[in-house]
């Protein structure tokens, strides 16, 4: 005898296995959902703890505020005593660069065979105008400036043919430039 199942057992069975699957599909979901809720719960307490935090650290910032504004006020002081020093040591080196200039120029000049009738020096420049009896004088004293350390250049402005006193004298006029020589190093001390 011949049976025949007339039951739809394959349709049964994909439907079943098909079952299956939208649940196995529908588990895996709710498990990823489940990662994703603890992920972000861990997430939110992180980001809580870290605003305490912030909190805190923003807190002691601000306690210490009132230092630091001291800081800047002490470093804005200093730095202003520095620029006063600075310009006290400046208007003190000019002050004996005009001495200096002047002692250098008194050392240097023939008084036998010239004089002075101007001396005039305003920052780093010196202008000078006189009366010479020739001018192998005028060229001596200008060599005799470039050799000082504090005279820098020398240039003749100025020269021409005068008459005094019925005697034929040489009119000059010099500008020159004027400076503090460079401080002397040690010998020993760059040699190390």
């Amino acid at each position: 005898m011949l049976q025949i199942n007339l039951l739809p057992v394959r349709q049964l069975k994909k439907r079943a296995k098909a079952r299956y699957q939208i649940f196995s599909v529908l588990l895996l979901f709710l498990a990823f959902l489940a990662i994703l809720g603890f992920i972000g719960f861990f997430q939110t307490q992180k980001v809580a703890a870290l605003n305490e935090t912030i909190a805190a650290i923003e807190k002691e910032k601000k306690s210490y505020q009132p230092i630091l504004d001291k800081i800047k006020t002490i470093e804005a002081a200093k730095k202003e005593l520095v620029r006063k020093t600075a310009v006290i040591d400046k208007l003190k080196a000019d002050s004996s660069l005009t001495v200096r200039v002047l002692d250098e120029v008194a050392n240097i000049i023939d008084n036998e065979r010239m004089w002075l009738l101007t001396l005039n020096q305003q920052g780093g420049s010196l202008s000078l105008s006189g009366m010479a009896l020739d001018n192998q004088t005028v060229a001596q004293f200008m060599d005799n400036l470039k050799l000082s350390p504090f005279i820098t250049s020398v240039n003749l402005s100025n020269s021409s043919l005068k008459q005094v006193a019925g005697r034929d004298l040489k009119s000059f006029s010099l500008s020159c430039a004027v400076s503090q020589p460079a401080p002397v190093q040690n010998v020993a001390a760059t040699q190390q």
